[in-house]
């Protein structure tokens, strides 16, 4: 490291658990984050501040209007932008060494297995269980580990899925549900999404540096009415599981995709 840089992660270099060894960690880790929103905008801050070498995102909407209340990531400014270009001229604001690796696309079967290939951690910042159970299954397919984070409401859960520690995505809710209600129909307190996409950056940071332990095999939920948050242990391994199961029979396929320039 620079000095310059044992200047900017002083504070990180003071943990014992991270140390300068796991500062250098993160300065050559990789992570995609899928999904450049509320979830996204928070997770996507703190991983740039924290100096993870390369940042991956992946979205196709631009921003708007209603956006700003959560996705504290773009600006009035942004708006009508695309999010992935608002999200990299912010980070790269805050910090000019992260490499920002921009995808300009939906996430879809057929470029999700190359998109996740080259990164070293997955963040499901998505706000759609499609998308949620097909980031489950490449990631189980290519052996990724990756968090996953829902919000909704007043409401937010977290697990986080590393290939042969405890059950993944698809083993604890099979199947994307109907007739789901959106946060558009529902709505959401803004600060939510901050609140669970920088759990799911911290949660990336322990996985890169081996600090602390995972919510694999847990799912945390948090209530912001009451303040509560509460650990679940999720069930074992589900061998009957069509992604992760003794008999798999959820396939992807892939076309190659390549970062916008």
């Amino acid at each position: 490291m620079t000095q310059t840089q044992r200047e900017r992660y002083a504070r990180h270099i003071a943990l014992k658990e991270i140390g300068e060894e796991g500062q250098e960690r993160l300065l050559r880790a990789k992570v995609i984050v899928i999904g450049a929103g509320g979830l996204g905008s928070a997770a996507l801050l703190y991983l740039a501040a924290a100096g993870v070498g390369t940042l991956g995102i992946a979205d196709a909407d631009q921003v708007d209007l209603s956006n700003l209340q959560r996705q504290i990531i773009h600006a009035t400014s942004d708006i009508g932008k695309n999010k992935v270009r608002s999200a990299q001229e912010t980070l790269t604001a805050i910090n000019p060494d992260v490499i920002i690796q921009p995808y300009v696309t939906y996430v879809s079967e057929k470029n999700i297995l190359q998109l996740i290939r080259d990164y070293d951690f997955v963040i499901d910042a998505t706000d759609n269980f499609a998308s949620k159970f097909l980031i489950n299954d490449a990631c189980v397919v290519v052996k990724k580990p990756f968090s996953h984070a829902g919000i909704l409401g007043f409401e937010g859960q977290i697990m986080t899925y590393v290939p042969g520690m405890g059950a993944c995505y698809r083993c604890i809710f099979q199947s994307p549900p109907e007739d789901v209600l959106t946060c558009k129909e529902v709505g959401i307190i803004g600060a939510m999404a901050g609140v669970m996409g920088t759990l799911q950056a911290t949660e990336a940071i322990k996985y890169l540096t081996g600090a602390g332990e995972l919510l694999t095999g847990k799912m945390l939920t948090y209530d912001a009415r009451t303040m509560t948050f509460r650990k679940i242990s999720l069930p074992s391994h589900d061998p009957n599981c069509p992604v992760c199961g003794v008999h798999p029979s959820i396939q992807l396929s892939s076309d190659d995709i390549s970062p916008c320039k």
